[in-house]
């Protein structure tokens, strides 16, 4: 923050403006029967007034009230993890073809609950919702949720699911239970947009404000994409968290407090087996957004409440205005993602293995002549065929084994997976370069 009067005056009128959402937040009504039919029903959060997180049991309870009001909505069951708790998906809107798809995955990493608050409370209001704006977009869009995508790691306050694993580290290899079923529902809808909601802990006078995002960085995203994303994230979710008194950030990109300047980057990079950059490997807009975790002021510091309250109304004003871009942007997203995803099956250009849309891949990162495709033994294919299956890449039998062509939807994404030379590949597939 700025230093002198003016800066203090900025912070103490951020202070205000964020008390008063607070207050607003403390004095919503208290619901007298969460069974009533057409009675929205609260979060645990909410119920407590953000002096607890949402238990797994009243979960249940909201989820199935959502279910039981009308067709707007249906919950599913998607997977089940190591410790037997279940993995669902939430539906909400449109299921008519030309819908738009938005994909909204909530805290993967278990001591990130904000996230998971804003969406819980978010699939009741659009669940109960009358008014003519959110009707008009639930009747062109669906709006997709794992509410919890991690819940072992929410039981247990962890980052990790039950193996410690990262499951934000686990969109290609899809080891986790927890990665392998949102990398279903991706397959399966095709999502235009992908939201992936976060906590971070500051580094101030650097690294402190109170919303991060960040766009696909990966040079495999298709760069209409990638344009559409880094719009969503800087002229529409920023924008919105500063009407609402909140500043706004990159992710991982320290700055220089008087002048605003970059000074280092420790995090955000284009690794692609996190779920912001996977999104825009298979051709999603994609956001990540990160609320700032630690307390703000003093007043957050002595009423943890208060701290919590922040943070999710912070994401519920992400949310709301990632449903604005949809709103506006419709026509744009759907032409980009479109193109995204034919471009593999006629267009060529090299692959990159390395870099970012601010960092070159260097000589050893790209694949400047990618080749044909990758044979697989019938042994390597029996251990990563499902894996495969569930990017939604296609294949074809080939002797004794299977080929992998480049010609398809999921181009950029084969190598990543099958090159010798990729950082996480599954397997080392034998290069065909007789094009």
């Amino acid at each position: 923050m700025p230093a002198g009067p003016a800066g203090a005056g900025r912070r103490h009128g951020r202070v205000l403006a964020l008390t008063a959402v607070a207050a607003v937040l403390a004095a919503a009504p208290v619901t007298v029967s969460a069974e009533a039919a057409h009675t929205p029903p609260r979060t645990g959060f909410e119920s407590s007034g953000g002096a607890r997180w949402t238990g797994p049991a009243e979960e249940r309870l909201l989820l199935a009230a959502v279910d039981r009001h009308g067709d707007r909505v249906s919950v599913e069951r998607i997977g089940t993890t190591k410790q037997g708790r279940p993995l669902r998906l939430v539906r909400i809107g449109s299921r008519r073809p030309a819908a738009l798809t938005v994909l909204l995955v909530c805290s993967q990493h278990g001591d990130e609950p904000a996230g998971r608050e804003a969406c819980l409370t978010t699939i009741r209001d659009l669940a109960f919702a009358e008014d003519r704006e959110t009707r008009e977009l639930l009747s062109r869009t669906e709006i997709l949720f794992v509410p919890t995508a991690n819940p072992d790691g929410r039981a247990a306050d962890t980052r990790g699911n039950s193996d410690g694993a990262d499951i934000n580290r686990d969109h290609l290899a899809l080891r986790t239970a927890e990665g392998r079923a949102i990398a279903a529902v991706v397959r399966d809808h095709r999502p235009e947009v992908i939201d992936d909601l976060h906590e971070y802990g500051a580094t101030p006078p650097y690294y402190d404000k109170d919303l991060t995002v960040l766009w696909p960085r990966s040079l495999d995203a298709d760069a209409r994409v990638r344009d559409e994303s880094e719009l969503l994230a800087e002229r529409h979710v920023r924008p919105a968290a500063r009407d609402a008194g909140y500043d706004s950030g990159l992710y991982g990109v320290w700055t220089d407090p008087v002048t605003g300047s970059p000074v280092r980057q420790t995090a955000g990079d284009g690794q692609e087996r996190i779920l912001r950059n996977a999104a825009g490997i298979k051709h999603a807009v994609g956001l990540l957004v990160e609320s700032r975790a630690d307390p703000l002021t003093d007043a957050e510091r002595a009423d943890p409440a208060l701290n919590a309250r922040r943070r999710v109304r912070s994401q519920i004003v992400a949310l709301r205005a990632v449903f604005a871009y949809v709103a506006q942007r419709r026509g744009e997203i759907g032409a980009a993602t479109v193109r995204a995803r034919t471009a593999g099956f006629t267009e060529g250009g090299p692959v990159y293995l390395g870099g970012a849309d601010n960092e070159p891949a260097g000589s050893g990162g790209v694949l400047a002549h990618p080749p044909c495709g990758y044979r697989l033994t019938a042994a390597q294919f029996a251990g990563i065929g499902d894996e495969l299956a569930l990017h939604g890449v296609t294949s074809r039998p080939d002797g004794d084994g299977v080929y992998v062509p480049l010609a398809q939807s999921a181009r950029k994404l084969v190598p990543i997976l099958l090159d010798a030379k990729a950082a996480y590949h599954l397997t080392n597939g034998q290069a065909d370069t007789a094009c």
